[in-house]
């Protein structure tokens, strides 16, 4: 092969998604150091929950793979939140952990225009031209237009066990070791973050009888509207930490490695590990944990909310200390991982860095955590990536738009200082933006970047069109003097309770288009609300900067002047959201803009 439009860095969940998207455009490379990892769901064996399904639904409404591997290979699916409104409901679909990353493979692997590379890379050189060359430690160059850089938790990586460490991206996986060197080399500063994964237990050690089981929901839900075939064959469990457990990590807290000041990175606030827990939360006698399969006959458990970087001794005695654990046996122990990751804020919104034009990052190593984050950052820089390559123009997904508009957004605008993790409560619109109209916000954008078929955009019309035809329905139907429409509005009917008064929907609505219906009914005053909010604030979103000199704006701030040069935000609403930009800075950019006399409104 004499190059490629996009090399990918990487196979985990970013890296799947860069390689998919950009092979839509052109060939593509996808260097990695085990193609048999390719896929590996490293940490817990599920996709979706709070904040997370969104991103999900919204990559499979954008024509990624996350929602389709996730289907494939479900085992248990349900609806977190189901009791509370549309903005916030969730769908969680356990895997099967093996299976999930065997499919993965069979997908890239196979793909006539994904070239799999096994190698390391060893340094990044542009080739003088507008391109790049990924040099690999064996000595080859690999000629690009674009580089998507997907490392993971591998970048001069660190495991830790106790006070035992050892150079690892992942157990059993050696680190990326030259890869920050480059990022470095061009003035991209790195910072240290740390995360973990709970110990694997040996499921024929516990006693399940002693757990509260919880079942998956009675009719199955997927990402891409199908569920798997095996979707409810699994239960998952719950069980909990007891005073025992407490005891024996406040007498133990010296052989953290993150309590003795052996790490330095930054850990995860919303998903820390069970030491963390117990000393930051003293005041709780337990904390609810998780019992995830990896699958539907595996040998073993997943202890969800029981990280650690303990040493294995001491997590055996920790684990016998749960109910229905008290015969366990550790067949993986936990462990934790320290790396480097890139400040995001010195990215584009399509991850492209300011630094290195035509070098896009994506995933774990912009600092956040989870699959499903990962997935949508991969997705973004693939496209953009190969657009490039291409001399294609790249939109740009806006904060407005869904969930993965904040996520970009939060990243370049705001950064962070600890792994970020989506949420529903960062999303200021999540009413307009809910997981059930992801392909209603997306689909239509997907198709315009090139990633959409002419075919499933139509079938999403045509779906949407229906919906309407459901909703002029139920307002044309009476009974008892009320329409449709304002007897579905009660909060105390459903849709079968209005069509249990003899007022009936077109029979050719499937399950996700009758929920739609009743979504967009219900809910009708709030989402107009919401969309009034969105309005109000069009005006300042409209107002360009692109071009300024901020140096001739002569009441900004210091700090504000350093940090709008570097982050170079596209209006003023993305200007206001930086860090360290002040309400003031604010009022002199809008005083100088009137002054300009330029109308910068579009």
């Amino acid at each position: 092969m004499n190059g490629w439009n996009v090399i990918v860095i990487g196979g985990g969940h970013a890296g799947l998604e860069a390689a998919w998207a950009a092979a839509k455009f052109s060939r593509v490379g996808l260097l990695v150091g085990n193609p048999a990892t390719v896929g590996r769901m490293p940490c817990n064996p599920a996709v979706g929950g709070p904040g997370k399904s969104q991103l999900v639904f919204e990559i499979q409404a954008l024509g990624g793979l996350m929602g389709r591997l996730a289907d494939d290979t479900a085992i248990h699916t349900r609806v977190l939140n189901a009791s509370k409104g549309p903005a916030v409901q969730s769908l969680r679909v356990q895997n099967e952990r093996d299976a999930y990353a065997e499919r993965a493979q069979d997908v890239i692997l196979g793909h006539p225009e994904i070239d799999v590379i096994r190698g390391e890379a060893a340094d990044l050189e542009p080739d003088g031209n507008g391109g790049w060359v990924v040099i690999t430690t064996d000595g080859r160059r690999l000629p690009c237009r674009s580089v998507v850089v997907a490392a993971g938790t591998f970048m001069r990586a660190i495991t830790w066990y106790g006070r035992q460490s050892r150079p690892e991206g992942r157990q059993g996986e050696p680190p990326a070791r030259f890869l920050s060197a480059p990022l470095e080399r061009a003035g991209h500063v790195l910072k240290r973050f740390k995360t973990g994964t709970p110990p694997r237990v040996r499921a024929d050690s516990v006693n399940f009888a002693d757990l509260l089981e919880i079942p998956a929901d009675p009719q199955p839900r997927g990402f891409t509207g199908t569920p798997g075939p095996r979707a409810q064959e699994s239960p998952t469990w719950q069980t909990h930490t007891t005073p025992l457990t407490h005891q024996l990590i406040h007498e133990n807290l010296h052989e953290s490695p993150m309590f003795s000041g052996d790490i330095e990175g930054k850990g995860p606030r919303y998903c820390p590990s069970i030491e963390d827990k117990v000393v930051r939360f003293a005041h709780h006698d337990r904390h609810l944990l998780f019992v995830e399969p990896d699958g539907i006959q595996t040998s073993e458990v997943y202890l969800q909310g029981f990280s650690s970087s303990l040493p294995p001794y001491l997590q055996d005695q920790l684990v016998r200390t749960l109910p229905g654990f008290e015969n366990a046996v550790v067949q993986r122990y936990a462990y934790a991982v320290e790396y480097d990751v890139v400040d995001s804020t010195e990215l584009t919104l399509n991850m492209e860095s300011r630094l290195l034009p035509g070098v896009f990052t994506a995933g774990q190593i912009n600092g956040t955590s989870g699959y499903e984050e990962a997935a949508a950052q991969g997705l973004v820089a693939g496209t953009a990536a190969a657009r490039r390559a291409l001399d294609l123009k790249t939109e740009v997904i806006g904060r407005e738009t869904g969930y993965i508009g904040v996520l970009l957004d939060d990243l370049v605008f705001k950064g962070s200082d600890e792994p970020y993790r989506m949420m529903t409560s960062r999303v200021e619109h999540r009413l307009l933006v809910r997981q059930d109209n992801a392909d209603e916000r997306m689909t239509p954008l997907g198709h315009g970047l090139g990633l959409v078929s002419d075919a499933e955009v139509a079938r999403v019309e045509a779906k949407y069109e229906r919906v309407a035809v459901g909703m002029a329905a139920l307002s044309a139907q009476r009974s008892n003097g009320q329409t449709g429409d304002a007897w579905l509005r009660r909060p105390e009917f459903s849709l079968a309770d209005v069509e249990a008064l003899c007022i009936s929907l077109p029979p050719e609505l499937d399950a996700s288009e009758r929920e739609a219906v009743e979504i967009r009914v219900k809910y009708a005053g709030y989402i107009q609300r919401a969309r009034l909010q969105l309005d109000s604030g069009t005006r300042a979103r409209n107002i360009r900067l692109d071009g300024l000199d901020y140096g001739a704006v002569l009441s900004l701030s210091n700090e504000a002047r350093e940090k709008l040069g570097r982050t170079r935000p596209d209006t003023i609403e993305q200007a206001a959201r930086i860090s360290g930009v002040r309400h003031a800075d604010i009022g002199a950019l809008l005083v100088h803009l009137k002054k300009q006399g330029v109308s910068r409104e579009t």
